[in-house]
């Protein structure tokens, strides 16, 4: 067992301009002691950081704490896509800024920058994504703010860039992706991965988790419970999104059938193994390769989720029952789809014409 660090735990000031003295941070105290005196280093840099109330500190040292205070709340893939916007999008730019220094005019200047700024393929961010950089760097002066006396959130006065909702949705409609499925064919796995995400509406994710165990083949539904994720080079299964996620989907007859007769094909898996043992970038090669083959559009993995809620929507499903079966709230699938709902605002006219009686009231006959 190592030796414990006894030399004396260090002695960090205590702050503010009327405070000369010196004390030893918390916890640690001089009986405990530190096991190396890197520890000892280490916990001293994190206590001063700590106790600079007025964060007269660097955005990359506040990010340390950031991450401490909020990665142990967040799943592992949650944190893992605001880290990368933080260390390729804000860090850069922020990193040796102090935390209290950043002004308004600091974050348009960075605003602009990533309005110009252009992809590999010469392409602007697209809006949805400007909006989410910038909810990132807000959410860090939200917390600085709200937990280490940040006077004010800079991003709030600079104003917002960017927005919540695309301008438009891509999907495939039953009769491209019935000419797309066609091309695929020649690799199973491919084939009845497409088949569960088209015609079940789940996310990738969630076809990636799946296993024997979860299609009940007697009651024709698959049971969502997990989510697949790899992660540094691991295979991380975690809950789904939502708890709304988790859901039993009923599938069509015969898709039953079809998944039956391709888990009988599976040699040497038990009911707890992932039956879709692929990545992601190998549906992603696997959708251009069908889609340029059946002279359809290429659209993401995730619009396929979008193409089967357009279907229920064209067969006349409430916004309830869909969002039910694909794990919505029901008011998120109205904002998303509602340009998708013609018939409903026919219907309610209809309804509002068959309530019109002529010569009462005032829609009668006009002298």
């Amino acid at each position: 067992m190592r030796p414990l660090y006894n030399g004396v735990a260090p002695l960090v000031r205590t702050g503010g301009s009327r405070h000369t003295g010196l004390a030893a941070p918390p916890h640690h105290n001089n009986q405990r002691g530190f096991r190396t005196r890197k520890e000892a280093l280490e916990y001293e840099q994190k206590f001063l950081l700590q106790q600079a109330t007025n964060l007269d500190m660097r955005f990359a040292d506040f990010y340390k704490l950031y991450e401490e205070d909020l990665k142990p709340k967040l799943k592992l893939n949650t944190w893992r896509t605001k880290d990368v916007i933080f260390q390729k999008k804000l860090i850069p730019y922020f990193k040796d800024k102090k935390m209290n220094e950043i002004s308004p005019a600091d974050i348009i200047k960075w605003q602009n920058e990533m309005i110009k700024k252009r992809q590999a393929d010469g392409k602007p961010y697209k809006p949805t994504y400007l909006k989410t950089m910038q909810s990132e760097l807000s959410a860090i002066f939200n917390h600085a703010v709200r937990f280490y006396n940040l006077r004010e959130n800079p991003v709030k006065k600079a104003g917002m860039i960017g927005k919540g909702k695309a301008d438009e949705m891509d999907f495939w409609t039953k009769e491209e992706y019935l000419k797309f499925i066609e091309c695929v064919k020649d690799k199973p796995i491919s084939y009845y991965a497409f088949q569960i995400l088209y015609w079940c509406g789940i996310r990738e994710g969630e076809l990636l988790a799946l296993t024997p165990a979860d299609i009940d083949f007697e009651n024709k539904k698959l049971h969502i419970t997990k989510s697949y994720q790899y992660i540094n080079g691991e295979d991380i299964i975690t809950d789904p999104k939502t708890e709304k996620s988790r859901r039993d989907v009923v599938i069509p007859d015969f898709l039953v059938e079809e998944l039956r007769q391709f888990i009988g094909m599976l040699y040497g898996y038990g009911r707890d193994d992932r039956i879709f043992q692929i990545t992601k970038s190998y549906l992603h090669h696997e959708m251009s390769r069908g889609a340029k083959a059946a002279g359809v559009k290429r659209i993401r993995i995730h619009d396929l989720r979008h193409s089967h809620i357009s279907l229920l929507i064209r067969l006349g499903f409430s916004a309830v029952a869909i969002g039910n079966r694909v794990g919505h709230e029901s008011q998120t699938i109205t904002f998303h789809y509602a340009h998708m709902f013609p018939t409903e605002q026919i219907e309610m006219a209809d309804k509002l014409n068959e309530e019109f009686v002529p010569g009462t009231g005032n829609g009668g006959d006009v002298q």
